[in-house]
């Protein structure tokens, strides 16, 4: 198969960022020959990895000087610890000094590690306050989310900060997991071994329907590339603008909303349902046309 036909979702870390720069344009800031493991698992006797589950870096995108971090899902489920949460940081720290054109998150986390949860959910509040940070200085963050553990617990959070979440079918993103909720409320409330049922209320298709998600591509590490490289010739002629108290009140109206139209909604298939006439367009609806049948639809 050719490499430019190769699966986001079953990639590893550095197949994924490596298909989404332009060749040769990659340059990593603490590579794995530097040794920076996390200092619990190994106290833990736990399997260690010298990149610590995340890939951090300075790169170009279509010709565009990006700073990107990409997560590993096969270690760790991609959660966060303090090594993991600290290269992430400090990638979006370098962002308000290097400036670049937007700062690229491939997400693949369960949330944190359970191993280093202290440590991991410090990790995780210093991430979305430097998220805010870079966008409040004009930088757009990307979250790109496709991998095989999809966007859970903290960096659900954290993607839900960025301006952009591009998102495959495939893709999951929700505060908590379904092993989560079916361990706390049992199989009845979330059978997490169904699969169908996880796709349909954690996947891809539904948190863009949902506007969650602000595109949907195919699960394919060109499709994500292509999208990002058009998003961020979007910022470079309509930059990232500071969001205004009127803004922020009127995104809360929306969500309350939709809270209370979808309260009784058990099953994204009910959604469909209610909200569109038509689900095979949701990839091509923009965010206002979503707003429209949504209100529409009310």
């Amino acid at each position: 198969m050719s490499a430019r036909r190769i699966s986001y979702f079953e990639a590893a870390a550095r197949m994924r960022l490596s298909g989404m720069v332009d060749a040769d344009s990659f340059s990593e800031f603490c590579p794995p020959q530097m040794r920076q493991t996390s200092p619990h698992l190994a106290r833990l006797d736990a399997p260690l990895a010298f990149d610590d589950g995340v890939i951090v870096g300075r790169a170009k995108l279509a010709g565009h000087a990006v700073l990107i971090a990409a997560q590993e899902g096969r270690f760790n489920g991609g959660a966060v610890g303090e090594v993991h949460g600290a290269k992430i940081r400090g990638l979006l720290d370098k962002a308000l000094t290097e400036m670049p054109a937007a700062v690229l998150l491939l997400v693949d986390s369960g949330g944190v590690r359970l191993h280093e949860a202290n440590a991991g959910l410090i990790a995780i509040s210093e991430i979305m306050r430097a998220v805010l940070r870079v966008q409040a200085a004009g930088i757009p963050v990307f979250a790109l989310v496709g991998g095989s553990c999809g966007a859970f617990g903290g960096m659900g959070i954290v993607t839900r900060l960025c301006a952009e979440v591009v998102m495959s079918e495939q893709g999951r993103l929700s505060l908590s997991g379904p092993e989560v909720i079916e361990t706390v409320k049992g199989v009845e409330e979330f059978d997490s071994r169904d699969r169908a049922l996880v796709w349909r209320i954690t996947g891809g298709k539904l948190r863009r329907a949902l506007g969650e998600a602000t595109r949907l591509v195919d699960d394919l590490i060109p499709a994500f590339r292509t999208t990002t490289a058009e998003l961020i010739e979007r910022y470079q002629t309509q930059p990232l603008a500071p969001t205004s108290l009127d803004d922020l009140l009127d995104a809360q109206a929306r969500l309350a909303a939709r809270s209370d139209r979808f309260a009784n909604a058990r099953d994204g298939r009910e959604i469909w349902q209610t909200g569109f006439a038509d689900a095979s367009r949701v990839s091509e609806l923009t965010v206002d046309e979503f707003n429209l049948q949504l209100g529409e639809a009310a």
